[in-house]
């Protein structure tokens, strides 16, 4: 009877073990295929309209330009107003980001250990602004699951301001829908609602609503003019370009 019973036991266990890991391998096969629905064009460009709001609901307009080549290089750069216009962030390979303004004439290269930073006075910090993919930066593990989407928790594999995120994907397409941010307390302090549109073949992010919750500030970028696989080439994101 004991035999039976430690039998049992060991089963249970087994089976616990294999539902995690099964449930891991989910989570992990999750974030890539929204990895290749977020980064499946070859190249884009598009037009970004950002608004800042405050807490008393006050409102500034800025505007850019976005262009994205692959999975890992991104230029954008503000053209209005004229006092933000020329300042540009360039993002590379292997963790690589440049910052130009145009006040101090020349670019710098953004320290990891600074992207924690907003950027231009947005919601969104410099590592926000990144190229590069989910699964790639962070380790997946599925916490639930509802009718319409997938919620995964993502912790860094390398060192971060954020312990982890939690986001939701969307079931039936593979597109995230919110990201939650928290600190190294384990605070939550930030969230994106990301809302997506068909562009052609291609899924695109055409509004990204980022709200400090802390500051009661928010910032929503609003792309529009999208084109996808155009004639965009490794020549049009490097430095040089990002002080044209």
């Amino acid at each position: 009877m004991k035999k039976v019973f430690r039998i049992s036991i060991l089963g249970l266990i087994l089976l616990l073990v294999g539902d995690i890991s099964l449930s891991a391998q989910s989570a992990a096969d999750i974030v890539k295929k929204m990895d290749q629905v977020v980064y499946s064009p070859k190249n884009m460009k598009g037009k970004n309209k950002i608004i800042l709001i405050d807490k008393n609901g006050k409102e500034e307009v800025r505007e850019a330009i976005v262009n994205q080549l692959g999975n890992n290089k991104r230029l954008m750069r503000f053209t209005a107003p004229a006092s933000q216009a020329g300042i540009s962030v360039l993002s590379l390979p292997n963790d690589v980001m440049y910052l130009y303004l145009p006040a101090y004439g020349k670019e710098r290269r953004i320290a990891s250990s600074a992207k924690n930073q907003n950027f231009a006075g947005t919601d969104f910090c410099y590592d926000d602004m990144e190229s590069v993919q989910f699964s790639d930066k962070y380790n997946s593990k599925m916490l639930s699951t509802e009718k319409d989407v997938f919620i995964i928790e993502l912790t860094p594999k390398a060192k971060s301001d954020y312990s982890k995120l939690i986001i939701h994907i969307n079931k039936e397409h593979y597109y995230n829908e919110l990201i939650q941010y928290f600190d190294k307390a384990g605070n939550k302090f930030k969230e994106a609602h990301y809302h997506f549109t068909k562009v052609g073949n291609y899924w695109s992010a055409s509004e990204i609503v980022m709200t400090d919750l802390k500051k009661n500030h928010t910032t929503k970028m609003q792309m529009y003019d999208v084109q996808y696989d155009t004639n965009l080439t490794d020549d049009d994101f490097t430095v040089r370009k990002l002080v044209e």
